[in-house]
C-alpha cells in the first residue's frame, strides 16, 4: 500500500511510450481473431489505445454485440485475470469497492478476550480503559479484516488484470461517483486505513446498453466507443468462426435473416450470440436448406417476446421466399401461445357463413387474441342469421315482411291468462 503520488510530465509521457502488449492495430486484430473474436479496425484501434494509455475503456451499445466478450477475449489474449463487476439497481459501493468482515472481527475479539480483560484490567476508572482500548482500533481496521471486492481487488492485485464493470447504466447515479476515483487515478480511498495506489494498473472496461445517460464525468475519464449490430460480412465471419455445423451458405442466408428480423420494431432484436445459437439450432436439426417453415417453428431462439414473435412469423415468409406460406403450428390466437384451440374462439360458428353474417373474429391488429366484439354484435342484428330458425327462410335469406305472421294484442293477452280469473 502506498498514497497516491501526482504524476510527474516525464512519468507521463513515458506512460505513454510505454509498450503494451500488443505492437499495432493489426496485431490487435490477429490475436482477437486466434481467441474466437472478430474485431474490426475501429474497434481494434481502441483496443490498442487501451493498453498504451492506460486509460478505462466505455462501450455502449445494444445488447448482444460482444461488448462483455472482448473484455474476457481481451483477458484471454494479453493473459490477465479477468475480474467482473456486475452492476445492478440498488447496488451500493459495499458491493462494488470493500467491506468489513464483521464476523472475522467478533471471532478475533472472543478469542482475545482474555487478553483484552489483561490490557484493561489495572484502568484506574471506565475512561481510561475505554482509551486503552481505542488506542488498539486498528489492529481490528487493518487489511486483515478487509474483504476486498471486484474494485479493490482490481487496484491491490499484484499481477496485471481486467477489470470488466459491467451494464453500467443499471446501476445507480451514486454508484458511478464511487468509479471516479478509481476510474481516473487508479486509486481507492479507504478511510480507516489510508489509499491503495495500483501498481499494476488494470485494463478497465465499462458496458452501458444505453438504459439511461451516463454522467459527464465518468465518461470524461474514459475511451469512448459506440459498439453497433456488424456488417453483414462481419457477422457472416462471427458466425463461422464459432463452428456452428452449418453450411456456409445457409450461414450466409440466416445472417441475411437475422438481419431483416432487426429492422422490424421488435422489443429486443436478435443479438450475435443469439444468431450463432440459431445456427447451431439449425445445424442439430440437420437442416439442409432454409424454408419459411423451418425458421418459424425455431424463430423463439432469437425472438423472445410474444409480441416480437407474432411480428417475425408475419415477415419471415417475406425475408425467405415471398411466394412461401407458413402454415399454423398449433400455436393458439395465432403467436404462439400453444393452447389447443383455433386462433379465432369461434367454435360454435354456423355451418354456413354468408357475406352478411359475418362470424366474431380475432383481430389480428391485438397480439393477445382478444376477440372483436363489435363483428360479434354486427353479426347478431343481421336478420335471418338463424337459417330457417326464428322467421328466417332456408339458406339464411330474410322473409318477406308479407310472410312474417302477425300477433293482435289479444293473442297476446289471452297467451299470458291477462283476463284469466284465479280461482276462488
Amino acid at each position: 500500500m502506498s498514497e497516491a503520488v501526482v504524476p510527474t510530465v516525464t512519468e507521463a509521457a513515458d506512460a505513454v511510450a510505454s509498450t503494451g502488449p500488443f505492437e499495432s492495430v493489426d496485431q490487435v486484430i490477429e490475436t482477437l481473431r486466434e481467441q474466437g473474436y472478430i474485431a474490426d479496425t475501429r474497434l481494434a484501434t481502441t483496443v490498442f489505445l487501451l493498453t498504451r494509455l492506460d486509460k478505462p475503456l466505455l462501450l455502449e451499445g445494444p445488447a448482444g454485440v460482444g461488448k462483455t466478450e472482448l473484455a474476457k477475449m481481451l483477458a484471454v489474449a494479453t493473459g490477465r485475470r479477468l475480474l467482473r463487476l456486475q452492476c445492478y439497481e440498488g447496488q451500493d459501493e459495499t458491493k462494488a469497492l470493500y467491506e468489513w468482515d464483521y464476523g472475522k472481527q467478533l471471532m478475533y475479539t472472543q478469542i482475545l478476550r482474555e487478553k483484552i480483560g489483561q490490557l484493561v484490567e489495572d484502568a484506574p476508572d471506565l475512561a481510561s480503559a475505554v482509551d486503552r482500548i481505542g488506542s488498539q482500533e486498528s489492529v481490528f481496521f487493518s487489511e486483515r479484516f478487509l474483504a476486498p471486492r471486484p474494485l479493490l481487488e482490481a487496484i491491490r492485485s499484484e499481477q496485471p488484470v481486467v477489470l470488466l464493470i459491467d451494464e453500467v447504466d443499471r446501476a445507480d447515479e451514486a454508484l458511478e461517483a464511487v468509479l471516479l476515483e478509481t476510474l481516473g487515478e487508479f486509486q481507492i480511498s479507504v478511510p480507516e486505513i489510508g489509499t491503495f495506489v495500483a501498481e499494476q494498473r488494470p485494463y478497465v472496461l465499462l458496458t452501458s446498453n444505453n438504459t439511461r445517460d451516463l454522467a459527464a464525468a465518468l465518461k470524461r475519464r474514459c475511451l469512448h466507443l459506440f459498439l453497433d449490430y456488424p456488417s453483414a460480412s462481419r457477422e457472416l465471419e462471427i458466425v463461422r468462426s464459432k463452428k456452428t455445423g452449418l453450411s456456409d451458405q445457409l450461414a450466409e442466408e440466416l445472417v441475411n435473416v437475422v438481419r431483416g428480423l432487426r429492422e422490424l420494431e421488435l422489443r429486443k432484436s436478435p443479438s450475435i450470440s443469439e444468431t450463432i445459437d440459431w445456427a447451431r439450432t439449425l445445424a442439430v436439426l440437420g437442416v439442409d436448406e432454409l424454408n419459411s417453415q423451418i425458421l418459424s417453428d425455431t424463430v423463439s431462439v432469437v425472438v423472445k417476446y410474444d409480441k416480437d414473435v407474432k411480428k417475425a412469423l408475419d415477415a419471415l415468409p417475406r425475408l425467405v421466399d415471398p411466394n412461401a406460406v407458413v402454415t399454423e403450428h398449433g400455436h393458439g390466437h395465432g403467436h404462439g401461445h400453444g393452447h389447443g384451440h383455433d386462433g379465432d374462439h369461434d367454435h360454435d360458428e354456423p355451418a354456413a357463413r354468408t357475406p352478411s353474417a359475418p362470424a366474431a373474429r380475432v383481430d389480428d391488429d391485438h397480439d393477445d387474441g382478444d376477440v372483436d366484439g363489435r363483428a360479434k354484435r354486427a353479426a347478431k342484428d343481421q336478420a335471418g342469421r338463424h337459417g330457417g330458425i326464428y322467421g328466417g327462410l332456408p339458406g339464411g335469406v330474410a322473409p318477406p315482411p308479407s310472410a312474417i305472421r302477425k300477433v293482435s294484442p289479444g293473442q297476446g293477452t289471452r297467451s299470458f291468462g291477462g283476463s284469466r280469473k284465479r280461482p276462488v
